[in-house]
């Protein structure tokens, strides 16, 4: 396949993905500084004496310019013996205070920068973490985790670097300034006549920048994703003789981000030749008609001399000033990626009289309940069933019949598009998803773990973790039937089990996953093929701890095992988005033909 196909593949983006760019291309410069101003707010103290300390270095600065008056007229050209001590002093002292000062605002600035980022990537990851699945369905991880380490990489060098060189050049450059209108105002104003005719180019590129910057942040978020992917699935690859087809495809993207990297690095060095060419033709200026003047006696050698540093030392903070304009359009370009994430607003959230939800019977009722995630495509389609409490239910149907979108609807992972879902007769939009979530306890055959110990993986999701006594976990552990594996590791329940417990096998991770479903001990249980990854002995331990589980309270199961079906109290069976038939293993093998051809097909070695 050609490189068309990988720019294709890789490069598109879904609708909202386009509604963020659309979003970030209409927000101005001036609102991103005012939110970032808005972070800095509670630092204005560090944020002023670094401000002194900007003032002293530049003031310090400016002066080393003005030096150059008594060293040229007094000791050079008078020899004044008297003032070699004062103006070497001098000398000592304005380069003391200037490494001073400039030590005090490096830490003050990188203090207030550093600890602004900080708030910043607690909000976005507090943004990110409360989102609602839709969100992740339709935003790439690798580009959420591009955006919360590479983006904010570049805010925090927007505020410790860009923002504070901005402030110091700018007094450094105006000290200079007044030096020059000091000497002479005439010569001056002529210089700075040429000032304004660097500034339609520098913004111009400033421009370009931001926008080619953004495009280059695209891209580095379609290389993460794809990382991400490669080394998630190595084993895939490894599997089908996928490493050629993966190089390729990632030589496409790397080139993709080279491109429009080269691509901004030409545009922001254009800032050079036009700043040497300008600030040339004013160097040029003075020495012509200041050089004239000294010639002339009409102004002394060493206010010219003052003069011509003062302009030549303004040149190096204007041409960084001239820079700093395209990388602070860098930098906010990455700060707009990172706020427009922090301004998405979830659809799955508390009503504005939501209420704890006490759950005692759990009893769960769906009412004509249809859902859909486009409106050109309808998953679900007037759903009407009830699961009375204690009741075991199992979802059973073809993929894609809609049996684990139903089931992500009780917890309010989603809501209904029409229709109600209610739990003793409590309509669950009127809850409060922490209280609803709390009360419910699912078990997938996605297991999520994380590199920690055994201990803290069980007890992972209960609100009061830190307290729960170790024998209440060992207990969840036994009833899960994964005491005894956990006992035969290096370090018993201390022992860590690699990121997605990759030092375990997938049967010993879902028995985990059981374990923090005993723990929880909810009122209302769903699970997603709970036995799936596990091997015959160790499913029939299971199961006959999920027994002791499900007693007494009402179960919600999608199965594919016909050992876990036959023992529901009742069975849904469902087709294109709708339950088809329902009733026990022995009622529907009289009367569902769907059912029966379901169950044939698990006889002869099948899922159903």
């Amino acid at each position: 396949m050609d490189a068309t196909f990988y720019e294709k593949a890789f490069m598109k983006k879904n609708k909202s993905e386009k509604s963020i760019i659309s979003f970030v291309k209409d927000r101005s410069t001036q609102r991103l500084i005012k939110r970032l101003i808005d972070y800095a707010r509670p630092y204005s103290g560090k944020i002023f004496l670094g401000l002194i300390c900007m003032i002293v270095v530049a003031a310090t600065t400016a002066a080393s310019a003005k030096l150059m008056k008594p060293i040229i007229n007094d000791i050079f050209l008078d020899q004044r013996k008297d003032m070699l001590w004062p103006v070497t002093a001098s000398i000592f002292f304005v380069f003391f205070f200037k490494g001073l000062f400039g030590y005090g605002e490096s830490v003050y600035m990188a203090f207030v920068g550093n600890k602004i980022i900080a708030d910043v990537q607690k909000d976005f990851f507090k943004t990110l973490i409360n989102a609602d699945l839709k969100f992740f369905q339709n935003t790439q991880t690798g580009d959420l985790v591009s955006r919360f380490v590479n983006d904010v990489s570049k805010l925090n060098t927007a505020i410790t670097g860009t923002l504070s060189s901005i402030g110091k050049d700018s007094l450094t450059f105006l000290f200079f300034i007044i030096i020059m209108f000091d000497e002479d105002w005439k010569l001056a104003a002529v210089v700075f006549v040429i000032l304004p005719i660097a500034i339609l180019p520098v913004v111009t590129i400033g421009r370009k920048m931001r926008k080619t910057s953004t495009k280059v942040q695209e891209y580095t978020s379609d290389l993460t994703s794809l990382l991400t992917q490669s080394f998630q699935g190595v084993r895939m690859i490894k599997s089908y003789c996928l490493e050629t087809y993966e190089i390729s495809k990632m030589s496409v993207v790397i080139d993709h981000v080279f491109n429009r990297t080269l691509k901004g690095v030409r545009t922001k060095a254009l800032s050079h030749p036009i700043m040497e060419f300008l600030g040339g033709i004013a160097i040029a200026v003075v020495i012509f008609y200041g050089g004239s003047q000294v010639i002339q006696g009409n102004h002394s050698p060493g206010a010219f001399f003052t003069f011509l540093t003062a302009l030549i030392m303004s040149y190096e903070p204007l041409k960084r000033l001239a820079n700093l304009n395209a990388t602070l359009q860098e930098q906010l370009a990455a700060a707009s990626r990172v706020f427009s994430l922090m301004d998405h607003k979830n659809t799955v959230i508390d009503a504005e009289n939501a209420s704890d939800i006490k759950i005692t019977k759990g009893e769960i009722s769906f009412k004509d309940v249809s859902f859909s995630y486009d409106p050109k495509t309808l998953i679900l389609n007037k759903i009407t069933a009830i699961l009375k409490p204690g009741q075991r239910a199992a979802l059973v149907g073809p993929s894609g019949g809609g049996k684990s979108t139903l089931m992500n609807l009780v917890p309010r992972f989603f809501d209904t598009t029409t229709g109600d879902i209610f739990i003793d007769g409590e309509n669950i939009k009127g809850a409060t998803l922490s209280s609803l979530r709390a009360q419910i306890a699912l078990v997938s055959q996605e297991v999520v773990l994380f590199d920690d110990t055994i201990s803290n993986n069980i007890r992972f999701g209960q609100s009061d973790a830190k307290n729960i006594p170790q024998g209440d976990i060992i207990k969840a552990a036994k009833a899960a039937a994964a005491h005894d594996f956990i006992m035969d590791l290096p370090h018993g329940y201390d022992t860590r089990i690699g990121e997605q417990g990759l030092r375990l096998s997938g049967g010993q991770r879902q028995r985990l996953s059981i374990a923090r479903a005993f723990l929880k001990d909810a009122p209302i249980l769903l699970m997603d093929e709970p036995t799936s990854a596990l091997d015959t002995e160790s499913e029939q331990k299971i199961q006959r701890a999920l027994e002791a589980l499900m007693e007494g309270r009402p179960t919600l199961t999608i199965a594919h095992r016909l050992s876990t079906i036959r023992g529901s109290h009742v069975i849904f069976v469902m087709e294109d988005g709708q339950i088809t038939d329902q009733g026990t293993h022995q009622d529907l093998m009289k009367k569902s033909k769907r059912y029966q051809m379901l169950s044939s097909l698990k006889i002869q070695g099948e899922h159903v």
